[in-house]
């Protein structure tokens, strides 16, 4: 058996269509359709099913799951031992939004620059999507907002920064009062779902400030750029991009204002932990 077999077979439930599956694997559909035929008939079973628009995985399909994903770790760490002169491997890496545009650019180029047997496959979503892709070893590691909960014992938490929240401002309000904007600007919160915008709604409640929100999003740029227009005012982290950094903005410091810690969530005993290190080494440096 093939381990492209699996690897396509991982991809196809993961993204739930045979066409996202080739788009994000860089092969034809027809190959990723002969890939799983392949393994079907290796199987003995089908694997998968079509359901709507999209593809699921059959009772066996979803009982060989968690088995294939150790194979193909397994397999990565065989690589990485059989080359142990150079790092070298897969690496399936979640990130943020903000972190892909901020944190990870650069850290990549270094990454890849310096050592070229790295293949990183990244996977964007929230902090709390992304928890879960680790929890369950779909990945093999994110970079994320630190949980709201107690992380257990079988994960390891490395932090990389922590953002303190400020008040996002057009320019020509930069000298009001920042109390003041929150309670007379109209107010663009941070999606409470997302577990950044929970520390913001957590601030405003324990400052007893009730703002005149109008709109609700959980993209940090989004809102950037709607207070840059002049729509309103915002409680955010203070993230760094190249893109946010060019907004004409203003960063207003909040009074016993909360941080938001960015860090690297993986298993404890990931396979890929050589790997993981040279990234988080890129990223802080």
């Amino acid at each position: 058996m093939e381990t492209r077999f699996l690897e396509t077979f991982l991809a196809v439930v993961q993204h739930g269509s045979l066409a996202e599956a080739s788009r994000r694997m860089g092969v034809t559909p027809a190959a990723v359709a002969q890939r799983i035929q392949a393994l079907e008939d290796e199987i003995g079973l089908p694997l998968l099913a079509r359901s709507g628009r999209r593809v699921k995985p059959t009772e066996a399909g979803v009982a060989i799951l968690e088995k294939s994903r150790r194979v193909l770790a397994e397999v990565r760490q065989l690589k990485g031992v059989a080359r142990d002169d150079q790092a070298f491997g897969e690496l399936r890496l979640g990130a943020i939004s903000t972190v892909l545009t901020g944190l990870l650019p650069n850290a990549l180029r270094r990454v890849f620059d310096r050592t070229p047997g790295i293949d990183i496959f990244l996977l964007p979503g929230t902090s709390a999507e992304l928890y879960n892709s680790v929890a369950e070893e779909k990945i093999d590691a994110a970079i994320l907002v630190k949980p709201p909960f107690p992380i257990p014992k079988t994960l390891n938490w490395d932090l990389i920064r922590s953002e303190r929240f400020v008040l996002l401002a057009p320019p020509d309000l930069s000298e009001t009062p920042v109390d003041r904007l929150l309670r007379e600007q109209p107010f663009i919160r941070y999606d409470r779902s997302n577990w950044g915008g929970r520390l913001a709604d957590t601030y405003l409640q324990t400052q007893r400030i009730l703002p005149r929100e109008w709109l609700e999003l959980d993209s940090l740029e989004a809102i950037s750029m709607m207070v840059e227009a002049g729509l309103g005012v915002s409680l955010m982290p203070d993230w760094r991009s190249p893109l946010f950094d060019k907004l004409r903005v203003a960063r207003l410091p909040l009074p016993n204002a909360p941080s938001r810690e960015i860090g690297l969530l993986r298993p404890r005993n990931a396979p890929s932990g050589r790997l993981i290190e040279i990234v988080l080494d890129a990223i802080r440096s």
